[in-house]
Parts: C-alpha cells; sequence; structure tokens
C-alpha cells in the first residue's frame, strides 16, 4: 500500500480510502471485519458522511462497531462530510457546526481528521464557512479541510475567506467516466463530446494548487449505470484489456482499474464503496502498481476515450 504525505496536511495517508456509505445495515461483525481487512492491507483512510445511512446512521453504525485505543486513533484517517440536506444543500455556520458535533457523537471520536463540503451550495457564504472552520479548527474537532465535488472557481471563492488549506477535493473519476482527465487529452476538437470541459481545469488547477483528489465511484461506468469491470456486453475490449493487464502484474481487474487512478502524478486516491472483504483486498493490491504509458493508455482507448 503505498502511504504518502498529502500536501498542505501532516498526515500519513493510504492512496486507497474505504467508503462507509453502504454499512448501515451490516451488523458490528461485518463492519469490523471489513475495517480489520482494510486495516490489514495497509489502507489506514475511512471517508464518511453526514446522510450516509440516514442522518448520521453509518457513522453511528461504524461508531458502535469500531472501538480504537489512542494509538490506533492517530493511526488512521478519519473523514466526514457535511452540506447535503433533504431537500438542499446548506453551508451554513449553524448547519456545519451542529452536524460535526453530531458526526463526533455518532462515530464517537473526539475529533475529525477531515472535513469535506459535500456539494456546492450556490447559496454559501463564504464568510460563513470560514467563521465554522475557525471554530471547528480551534476547539480541536477538525484537523484538515477540503470540499467535495466542487470546481475552481467555488474553491477560488470560498479561498478568498477561509483560513485553512482546502486540501482535498473529493470527484467521481473512473476508466470510463473521466472527463476529468479525458477533455484535456482532446482540447480544442470541434465536435466532439469528450473535448468539452465539465471541470473547469480542476485537474491542472488541482496540481497548481496542491489540492489532493479523490476519486469515488472508481469502477462504476457511468454515472451509477453499473459496474464496467467484467461487463463484456458494453466493455468488452476494455476487459480484455484489464484480464491482460492484471495477469501481467499478478492481480486481478479490479486492482488494475485502481492502478489506473493512482498511476496519475496528480497523486489521486481511490475511494471504495464495497463492503465485501474480498474486494477490498483486491482494490488494495492495486495501490502501487507502475503502469506503463502503454498500459494505462489502452485502458483509456479501450474504455472508449480518443487519443486524436
Amino acid at each position: 500500500m503505498k502511504i504518502y504525505n498529502p500536501p498542505r496536511t501532516n498526515l500519513q495517508a493510504s492512496n486507497v480510502i474505504l467508503g462507509m456509505m453502504r454499512i448501515s445495515d451490516m451488523d458490528d461483525e461485518e463492519i469490523r471485519a471489513l475495517v480489520g481487512t482494510a486495516r490489514d492491507a495497509g489502507i489506514n483512510f475511512f471517508d464518511h458522511a453526514d446522510i450516509y445511512g440516514g442522518a448520521h446512521g453509518c457513522e453511528k453504525r461504524f461508531g458502535d462497531a469500531v472501538t480504537f485505543t489512542d494509538a490506533e486513533r492517530e493511526a488512521v484517517i478519519i473523514q466526514s462530510k457535511v452540506g447535503i440536506r433533504q431537500g438542499f444543500f446548506d453551508f451554513s455556520k449553524e448547519h456545519i457546526l451542529r452536524s460535526v458535533d453530531e458526526s463526533l457523537a455518532a462515530l464517537n471520536i473526539d475529533y475529525l481528521d477531515i472535513l469535506l463540503l459535500h456539494r456546492p451550495d450556490t447559496l454559501v457564504e463564504p464568510e460563513d464557512v470560514a467563521a465554522a472552520f475557525d471554530a471547528l479548527h480551534a476547539a480541536g474537532k477538525v484537523r484538515n479541510f477540503g470540499v467535495s465535488n466542487q470546481t475552481p472557481g467555488v474553491i477560488e471563492l470560498l479561498k478568498r475567506s477561509v483560513n485553512q488549506p482546502l486540501a482535498f477535493n473529493q470527484v467521481q473519476l473512473s476508466i470510463t467516466h473521466a472527463p476529468l482527465i479525458a477533455q484535456g487529452v482532446a482540447a480544442n476538437m470541434a465536435g466532439l463530446d469528450q473535448s468539452i470541459d465539465r471541470d473547469n481545469g480542476l485537474l491542472e488547477y488541482s496540481r497548481l494548487n496542491d489540492i489532493t483528489l479523490q476519486a469515488w465511484s472508481p469502477f462504476q461506468s457511468g454515472i451509477f449505470d453499473g459496474v464496467f469491470v467484467g461487463d463484456r456486453e458494453n466493455y468488452g475490449p476494455l476487459n480484455d484489456a484489464l484480464d491482460d493487464i492484471a495477469a501481467a502484474h499478478g492481480v486481478t481487474p479490479t486492482g488494475i482499474a485502481v492502478a489506473w487512478i493512482t498511476r496519475h502524478p496528480a497523486n489521486i486516491q481511490v475511494v471504495l464503496g464495497t463492503t465485501k472483504p474480498a474486494r477490498v483486498v483486491e482494490s488494495a493490491a492495486g495501490s502501487g502498481i507502475p503502469l506503463s504509458r502503454e498500459e494505462w493508455y489502452r485502458l483509456f482507448t479501450t474504455a472508449g476515450h480518443v487519443l486524436p
């Protein structure tokens, strides 16, 4: 497992993250087995959100099932997100502060290593966010901050007031859902859908500003359109390439799907959504695989992206 220091933080983080969005119906033993498998595989990073499983539902299941000693707590990174409410988004100071307190209580911990603003609240008042972040940081309740699914423009707006570095941005990315990367490859190609900029140069902006991107849905073929690994009906050439490259590196195609993301020099983290320990192990095996340019671009093109 690759462990590294995300810029503008003091963290030592695995580049594979275990997302806890789907644990609400798991029992304590199943959750402990999942978390234990992840830690045995070298994953030290766990991702939550206040809305997962209902209001703080998955956080509560995690907090009930998993207990850390002081030393263990310092060795793991716990991240949560705030801002999505029933029917609207809310980056008000009052909501951020209240939700973080509720997250800490549900998780049964004293602090979050990272807090992300979940989806862009177009009614955001940057000064309100800054006041919330200052209070949380001063109280020791949150150590690092970032955003999720947000553009360079939104980040710049927040940076006008927020004092802490916005060190992370969690965005959707997989081999088959890769406008973040594919647009730049096909820039200036009139009439080609791939050349449309849907992210406002987010990849390059993040690299220039030392923002670590976190890729959610790394195995999804599109926006919740199903998994591409093993889908030979829709992604036959891609799965042929995954099989060939997996065999060459002694891992499974799932591991190669992870490696395609972690190979990028932007040092992108991969957020897993699985609740299956075996899938965690397969994914973690791709953490540090040094795909060659030929392998990386073969996966890119067989996924349907164009090299002009």
